[in-house]
């Protein structure tokens, strides 16, 4: 499989130097026979401890090999925060 992690950007809605925001890139074959909504549940019970934290925002991008490559490993953009307060 493959795994990318980071901090989301600039586009979101949150105070000056928050790390609140993550993004996570996965692809595994493993996803094969998963559906989306399954996959999404798996990482996040995977990365239960770490979201304990002062996490407000996490986007995850699940896939097996063969839909990375369809989608040439384009990674889609965030959505824009609609929450939280740059006080």
């Amino acid at each position: 499989g493959f795994w990318e992690g980071g901090k989301g950007g600039g586009s979101h809605n949150v105070p000056r130097g928050s790390e609140s925001h993550f993004k996570v890139v996965l692809v595994a074959h493993a996803f094969a026979s998963v559906p989306l909504l399954e996959r999404h549940r798996l990482v996040n019970e995977a990365l239960a401890d770490e979201l304990k934290g002062p996490v407000h925002a996490l986007s995850i991008v699940a896939k097996t090999p063969a839909q990375w490559a369809k989608a040439s490993g384009a990674v889609p953009p965030s959505p824009p925060c609609l929450g939280g307060s740059k006080a």
